[in-house]
């Protein structure tokens, strides 16, 4: 059924009821201008709003919050109004009278009091009487004209769809197309870095691994699952593992490695370690290192890295989180990310957060992945953990891998490479910083009097370089 209530009209109306959306339920000239074809379609639903509609071109009617019935009786509604249009904008005529707001008669359409009566009588008409229950004045609400030429009535459902986009986001094909031609096309600011190092971390099954395997699946063209992926209480990943993707099945690799982790747990001596951790984000750990929480990398180690280079450290820190689980974080948990967090801002390396199984977390999104930013919901989760995880909303972003598909898709595509960009924006952000450090520095030495680089900075806890290098690699000390 089409609906006769204006786009403007319905949004005038919900503005008064909240985050709601209207949804139509009758319709006189489909269903009939009868009392049993009302009650038929409107008995107990609620909450809701009937419409009338005249020849003089008057657009009026009433909302309550009780469903309707067929009992005979009033029932009480301190919520209930009756309201009129005067071209777009709602004039609206509170209940005086609640105790008798609504009235449930059988052979009538919505009946508010004794004030508002639509389709009475079972005809297409309207019985008006300003009174006790609601005060107007009749000219005003209807123009005196009492002769229906239809009446609807909506139930008010509660919608977590947003009037318009919160961000923009181009969803064509040629975006997409775009997007990677700037990842395949990305070098670090630094001539010693040809690949940008992003470490993934999250609690258990958030997608951390789900991811590497989606971007992956988008420059292969199809749905792939090279890194270990799944649902499981502990962690599937059980090593240190640096995936590079592949621009395609035979491609070169592209400027970006993303760095996978055992999963965070809520306990002490399970997931992953917080000195291993210190360890991947000062480069030391090598690839397929065998984590094991209750005993921390070595430096004796076999395949320690003693002396990283830049190209070995992180550059960026992604928290992977499920959009499904942020309001039910253990605290254990939410400690643990709030003490990685503080070691990673103290190191000077910037951090992302990744919002994944959006789809799962809000029917409009499963419905179609461009409501992504039209969604309320998926914008509140993204605030609740930009609390809970102390980052601003500029740096969260949603996503969606792909998990039960076994091909790409064009919308599902650009949310992952986004991500992907966002990501070197970041690494960007991270080789600027040490950019400028060096730049200090040399002021520094040039200028003998001024107070030391170093004052304040403790060299074993700093991100950033306490000696120039040639080559990247001797010289840079965290």
């Amino acid at each position: 059924m089409n609906t006769k209530l204006t786009k403007s009209r319905q949004r005038a109306i919900c503005s008064e009821l909240g985050r709601v959306r209207l949804q139509l339920l009758y319709k006189a000239s489909v269903h009939g201008f009868t009392g049993e074809a009302f009650h038929q379609q409107c008995d107990h639903r609620s909450p809701t709003v009937s419409v009338g509609y005249n020849n003089s071109g008057f657009v009026f009617g009433g909302y309550t919050k009780q469903p309707f019935n067929q009992s005979g009786g009033f029932v009480n509604d301190d919520k209930a109004f009756l309201f009129t249009f005067t071209g777009e904008q709602l004039l609206k005529y509170p209940v005086t009278g609640p105790e008798n707001a609504v009235k449930m008669i059988g052979n009538s359409g919505p009946y508010f009091g004794e004030a508002l009566v639509l389709v009475h009588g079972s005809k297409p008409v309207a019985y008006s009487s300003p009174g006790d229950d609601y005060n107007f004045t009749a000219a005003e609400m209807h123009g005196n004209d009492l002769n229906l030429t239809e009446c609807e009535v909506y139930q008010v459902e509660e919608s977590t769809e947003l009037e318009r986009p919160w961000r923009t986001i181009m969803w064509e094909f040629e975006k997409r197309e775009e997007l990677i031609e700037s990842i395949k096309s990305y070098k670090p600011t630094v001539s010693s870095v040809t690949q940008a190092r992003v470490l993934l971390i999250g609690p258990v099954g958030a997608g951390k691994s789900s991811f590497f395997n989606s971007v992956n699946s988008v420059f292969r063209g199809h749905v792939t699952s090279q890194a270990i992926s799944g649902s499981s209480s502990t962690s599937l990943t059980t090593q240190f593992r640096s995936y590079s993707v592949k621009a395609g099945r035979e491609g070169k690799p592209l400027p970006i490695i993303l760095c996978d982790t055992m999963g965070l747990e809520e306990s002490k001596g399970a997931g992953l370690d917080i000195d291993d951790l210190n360890s991947i984000l000062k480069g030391h750990l090598p690839d397929c290192y065998q984590f094991n929480p209750s005993a921390p990398l070595h430096p004796e180690a076999h395949g320690y890295r003693k002396s990283p280079g830049l190209k070995h450290k992180i550059h960026s820190v992604v928290y992977v989180i499920d959009s499904c689980k942020i309001s039910i974080m253990p605290t254990g948990l939410e400690e643990k990310l709030d003490a990685i967090g503080r070691k990673v801002n103290l190191m000077g390396i910037p951090q992302l957060v990744l919002l994944t199984k959006v789809d799962e977390a809000c029917p409009l999104v499963k419905e179609d992945v461009r409501n992504i930013y039209k969604s309320g919901y998926i914008k509140d989760m993204m605030q609740e953990v930009g609390s809970r995880l102390g980052v601003p909303l500029s740096c969260i972003i949603p996503v969606k891998n792909y998990s039960e598909e076994l091909e790409v898709d064009t919308d599902c595509d650009i949310l992952l490479l986004s991500a992907v960009i966002q990501m070197l924006r970041f690494v960007d952000n991270y080789f600027d910083e040490l950019s400028d450090r060096m730049s200090n520095m040399q002021t520094k030495e040039v200028c003998p009097t001024s107070r030391p680089m170093t004052a304040g900075i403790d060299p074993s806890t700093s991100a950033f370089p306490t000696r120039i290098s040639t080559d990247g690699s001797a010289g840079w000390s965290l």
